[in-house]
């Protein structure tokens, strides 16, 4: 029977705490992995972090199809792949499934595995405690990831390791060996740390994606320099400590040792509570790499607090925009093949074998050589852990493949409704949908594709590369945007390039001329565009399509979108209208600052506008809806232009680029641009005081000192606001834009020069009303007669549905 104070310690989920039923359910209704413990008279330690039990369709889970489990593990443990295991798996915020199989140890002795079990998480060590804290110390502000290492270590920067970053040390792009000489570690840590630095580099940074325990142990060095702790410290302190996960850490003693898996021999004597890497042993037991030792019950509660976007039990490791940055896909190229990882996390690539096969594409992971798995959905919202010994007795054992198939089997348990929409949301874009339908739109014509970075299929593979490899499609010219074909370049002028996917040569549409010329497309029977763009009036990659429209109707060729999703959604539109007349690069068409459109949608508006004798057709997205932001797609998140490096960006960035034209840094040449904004004029406490007051819907304001690399005011010491998004459900960039706008001008009405905002706001009346003083809600209310005709014309062009009867008049 379960006691009450033991189910009392499982109650807290995500920062709310709830009750679960007495009786019949509390003693009989949990899992049966729960049932065991206590049928084997086992002691649970109550830990007010753990996360609560349920029974597999109390979370939309069919318990029916979660047995398969226990004949999977069966066949390992017959086929000698490990010794034992501990399977926990968990769904919204609740564990469904946890067992214990076999033995943690067979030789001198037979010892059961026990869902308490401790075990060497090996490699897991890298993204929970290393990655982890290297995101804390991003946020803190001590860590740059785009800044190289020898910045913080200068004698690392030897031997041609002076442009490594720390984003590459994350990923495995940094041009280290997988490991060097056991004999570099003889000395202990320290001694490793000067032989590492001595090393050469083993490929070009930045280049492939090696798998390499040398670039975590530097990454454990980091973290010891700039936080002033060892990497066991800074995760105790930072991580484990907070969220109650008290079985997790670094050389376990007394009772954790006790009750840890055997592993191998290690001079005639067997591993129990050491870890089983032998550099990391060598450095004393704690290292970047490996060293870290865990529970299954413990790992939930990290793994939930990841799925939570960085907060569990009303504590806050990270926070939601670092969460998304550190599981968001990285293109890398392992084995001459396009694969993806995250900061720290595995997503899909050669080591993914531990993956479930059915996971969504926002699935990430890491596995471990002792024999350890940890992988979470958001997608699912489930988390599968998998704990094994798998090298004891002798090291012979294999368990990743056997812990895939065991995860597809828990992702396949899942069946509700909610899941059903989540999958409806693994939207399929224009480019998915042509190779879907074998490439009919496209065949037997030459093609001249513009495209760039973005231009993708879920499975990451370039639309230039797929249109290259398909056998009815002449793919014959590349033209790229703004940044250029990689999206990297930030400049005035940028010339035509060599694509490095496909060997082709690529036009510059952001140089000598913005639009094809008819030289360019002499060879081409039909143009196809297919770039993502984010949803605002003067965000340049839509004039390159109108601009490419206009020259494809000049030359009599068609013009096909391949169409993808606005990130910010398709419902809410707002801002001031584009003056007549004042059409430029960055206002192609009359549109208000934010749309509300597709590309696909804005093309059809285009052509019917502005009168284009043109053959358009447009390649709709399936299972994508208005209301849908970004991260409820599936798909990927590419940074569409270098500042553009995430969701959270996108949405700000109507009400605050929009300034970017005036002496404002708008926090270019920082980690976070768009979330900041400030001058050296600024006293960055009194304007977060005052924006803060004027409690403006879904965002909060702290006060930042900063200093841009780059860009405007690079190199001087500025003052401002960062901005936090707290629910972007009621959170408008427009109402943002012109709140702040008011009250800094009221602030500052001699130090900002905010007549120069008139390039990108481009609406008279609105500069106007800043300058007189008038507030924030009239100025918004000046707009409405501009936004409700705009949204009479555009409901001409919706392709996926009318946005009327959706619209949220918040800011009305």
């Amino acid at each position: 029977m379960i006691t009450q104070s033991m189910e009392d310690s499982h109650t807290c989920l995500g920062g709310k705490f709830r009750k679960k039923n007495k009786g019949i359910r509390a003693e009989f209704g949990w899992s049966v992995g729960f049932v065991l413990m206590s049928v084997l008279g086992l002691v649970v330690r109550p830990v007010a972090a753990q996360l609560p039990y349920a029974q597999p369709a109390e979370v939309g889970m069919r318990a029916d199809r979660l047995q398969a489990i226990e004949r999977l593990v069966h066949d390992g443990l017959t086929a000698k792949r490990m010794p034992g295991c501990v399977i926990l798996i968990g769904r919204k915020g609740s564990i469904v499934y946890e067992r214990a199989f076999g033995y943690r140890q067979l030789v001198p002795e037979k010892v059961p595995m026990t869902v308490d079990t401790v075990f060497d998480m090996a490699s897991i060590t890298k993204p929970v405690a290393t990655a982890t804290s290297v995101m804390v110390l991003f946020e803190q502000g001590r860590i740059r990831l785009r800044d190289r290492v020898s910045t913080y270590l200068p004698t690392f920067g030897e031997h041609g390791k002076q442009a490594i970053t720390v984003h590459q040390l994350l990923t495995h792009q940094a041009g280290l060996i997988p490991d060097n000489s056991i004999q570099d570690y003889d000395g202990g840590q320290n001694v490793a740390f000067e032989n590492i630095h001595r090393l050469k580099t083993h490929y070009e940074p930045g280049t492939k994606f090696v798998y390499s325990d040398v670039g975590f142990v530097v990454l454990g060095e980091l973290i010891e320099k700039q936080g002033g702790l060892t990497v066991a410290e800074f995760a105790k302190r930072h991580i484990f400590e907070p969220l109650g996960m008290t079985e997790t850490g670094y050389l376990p003693g007394g009772s954790l040792r006790a009750r840890a898996a055997v592993t191998e021999q290690r001079d005639g004597a067997w591993i129990q509570g050491e870890v089983h890497d032998p550099r990391a042993y060598r450095m004393g037991g704690v290292a970047g790499h490996a060293g870290l030792f865990s529970t299954a019950r413990d790992l939930a509660v990290y793994a939930q607090m990841m799925l939570n976007g960085g907060e569990y039990c009303g504590t806050r490791v990270l926070s939601r925009p670092t969460v998304d940055l550190m599981v968001a896909p990285n293109l890398i190229v392992e084995d001459a093949k396009t694969s993806i990882r995250g900061l720290g996390w595995d997503k899909q690539t050669g080591y993914s074998s531990n993956r479930a096969e059915n996971f969504t594409s926002l699935a990430f992971g890491h596995g471990g050589f002792t024999g350890t798995v940890l992988w979470m959905d958001p997608g699912l919202d489930l988390f599968f852990i998998f704990l094994s010994n798998r090298v004891h007795p002798h090291g012979k054992g294999s368990v990743n493949h056997l812990a895939g198939r065991i995860a597809t089997v828990a992702a396949s348990a899942v069946d509700d409704k909610a899941t059903a929409s989540r999958r409806l949301r693994n939207t399929q874009t224009g480019v998915d949908v042509l190779v879907q339908d074998g490439f009919r739109l496209l065949a037997d014509q030459r093609v001249g594709l513009i495209t760039n970075h973005t231009g993708i299929n879920r499975d990451g593979v370039s639309t230039a590369k797929l249109l290259q490899q398909s056998k009815v499609v002449d793919l014959r010219v590349l033209f790229s945007p703004e940044h250029g074909i990689a999206g990297k370049l930030e400049q005035s002028h940028i010339r035509d390039a060599v694509d490095g996917k496909t060997g082709m040569d690529v036009f510059s549409l952001y140089g000598r001329t913005r639009k094809p010329t008819s030289e360019q497309l002499a060879d081409v029977d039909t143009l196809v565009f297919d770039i993502q763009d984010i949803g605002c009036r003067f965000y340049t990659y839509i004039s390159t399509m109108g601009l490419a429209m206009q020259a494809a109707a000049e030359h009599g060729k068609r013009f096909v979108v391949l169409d993808r999703p606005n990130p910010i959604n398709g419902i809410d539109v707002n801002g001031p209208m584009l003056d007549p007349g004042r059409e430029s690069f960055v206002g192609f068409h009359e549109l208000p600052i934010r749309h509300g459109m597709t590309i696909g949608e804005l093309a059809k508006m285009f052509q019917a506008e502005l009168d284009m004798d043109l053959q358009l057709e447009v390649v709709a997205c399936e299972n994508w809806k208005r209301p849908m932001y970004f991260d409820q797609t599936g798909l990927w998140w590419v940074s569409p232009s270098p500042n553009m490096r995430n969701l959270n960006q996108a949405m700000l960035y109507p009400g605050i680029g929009v300034w970017e034209s005036t002496n404002l840094s708008v926090g270019r040449g920082t980690d976070t641009p768009f979330e900041l904004i400030g001058a050296p004029w600024i006293k960055g406490i009194q304007l977060a005081a005052r924006l803060n007051a004027a409690s403006i819907p879904g965002v909060q304001f702290t006060p930042r000192r900063f200093v841009p690399e780059s860009s405007k005011f690079a190199g001087e010491n500025c003052e401002g606001v960062q901005i936090s998004i707290t629910d972007r459900t009621s959170m408008d960039p427009i109402r943002l834009g012109v709140e702040f706008a008011t009250l800094l001008y009221g602030l500052h009405p001699l130090d900002w020069e905010i007549g120069d905002s008139y390039r990108l706001l481009n609406n008279q009346q609105t500069l106007d009303a800043i300058k007189v003083g008038a507030s924030a809600s009239q100025i918004l209310q000046s707009m409405r007669p501009g936004l409700e005709a705009f949204r009479l014309r555009r409901a001409n062009y919706l392709i996926y549905g009318h946005a009327d009867n959706q619209h949220r008049r918040r800011h009305e």
